[in-house]
């Protein structure tokens, strides 16, 4: 089993918190779609099974692409990989592109999940982001996706956002919830070192949420979907209905996955890579990589960081047998003192984080590598 992530660099406007590789070069786009055929004919050997689960659309905004060069690309992907069991297309877009124009062409594709990067229904919030949406037209792209049919919609939200009062947060998700949004992916926002938030911090013109705004926000964010209907079942990733992102749960299980496009990452086996080219060079056909082996060593710790990052957590007898004789000693010896404060459970042969104590994921996960 595999996935497949085809990865679009490039924006109408950059947002001040997102340090993923993109560029505002939309000239580029054309090329660099047809480039991206090539570069799935050479790389697709990198797989060691043909056989697809998901297909997945990010970026950048992918909703850039016209509707006709994403059902080539996935044809594409079908010419070269078996998918008869690829259960999720999902592309990434953004509200302003979902045009009624758009969604009619968009239907006659082999999309069947929606990734809305909403971030918030707040205005003023929305502004401060740089988002090319305000908040009536995020509800106009979903209300016309369901009068589409589109059954599988996911919404980014945002939160840890200081200077926009207490309130904005709640009724971000109230929305949210009464749209019926069958997934929501709720971030906290980050400080990335070289973006423009990073650079008005160290200007002072933003100032950061503190640790006890941090936990009563992702409390908030917790408790409201939780109480809803929506299952926790990743830090950051609520879904009802069992609308989980099959694709991104696949990451999480250490599936093999290859990227296509500038500065998409692959993996599979013991090797890592990614593509290090410009969205220029990738334009011109010009495809370079870089590369990292992994050892047994962070095989295990790569386990123990993408399990904790679930409800589910790490499955105890697959770790006992799965890695060396002491690893199952070594990380049970070290979780002893999250086991004792409640930060960690160990039931039913799982050793996991309960979710409302997911804000001290970083720092149980990392306590835990061997």
């Amino acid at each position: 089993m595999a996935t497949l992530y085809l990865h679009i660099p490039f924006c109408k406007r950059i947002c001040p918190y997102c340090d993923f590789y993109k560029v505002g070069a939309i000239e580029l786009l054309p090329s660099v779609v047809e480039m991206m055929h090539r570069e799935m004919e050479q790389r697709a050997e990198f797989l060691p099974s043909k056989n697809i689960t998901s297909i997945y659309f990010g970026g950048g905004t992918p909703s850039l692409l016209q509707p006709k060069d994403i059902e080539r690309l996935i044809d594409k992907v079908r010419t070269l990989f078996d998918c008869r069991n690829v259960g999720e297309i999902t592309i990434e877009a953004n509200p302003d592109d979902i045009t009624p124009q758009y969604i009619d062409e968009l239907r006659a594709t082999s999309v069947n999940r929606i990734s809305l990067g909403i971030q918030s229904f707040d205005d003023a919030v929305l502004n401060f982001m740089n988002r090319r949406h305000n908040a009536q037209g995020a509800i106009d792209a979903i209300e016309r996706l369901r009068k589409a049919g589109y059954d599988n919609i996911s919404i980014d939200l945002i939160f840890g956002i200081t200077g926009f009062g207490n309130d904005h947060l709640q009724r971000s998700l109230q929305r949210a919830i009464e749209l019926e949004a069958e997934h929501i992916s709720a971030y906290h926002l980050t400080i990335e070192e070289r973006t423009r938030l990073a650079i008005m911090v160290r200007k002072a013109e933003y100032a950061p949420i503190d640790e006890e705004g941090s936990e009563r926000e992702y409390l908030l964010v917790h408790d409201t979907l939780t109480k809803a209907g929506y299952d926790h079942y990743e830090i950051s990733n609520y879904a009802r209905d069992n609308h989980y992102a099959q694709h991104n749960s696949a990451y999480w299980q250490g599936v093999d996955y290859l990227g296509i496009g500038a500065g998409a990452h692959s993996f599979a086996t013991n090797t890592r890579t990614w593509c290090s080219s410009t969205a220029k060079e990738y334009s011109q056909g010009v495809f370079l990589y870089q590369s990292e082996e992994l050892s047994e060593r962070d095989h295990l710790n790569e386990y123990i960081m993408t399990s904790l990052r679930t409800a589910r957590g790490i499955d105890t007898l697959y770790l006992g047998t799965r890695f060396e004789a002491r690893a199952l000693q070594d990380v049970m010896l070290a979780a002893e003192p999250w086991l004792r404060s409640g930060a960690l459970r160990n039931a039913e042969g799982r050793l996991f984080i309960p979710a409302e104590k997911f804000l001290l994921s970083d720092a149980v996960i990392e306590s835990l590598f061997v």
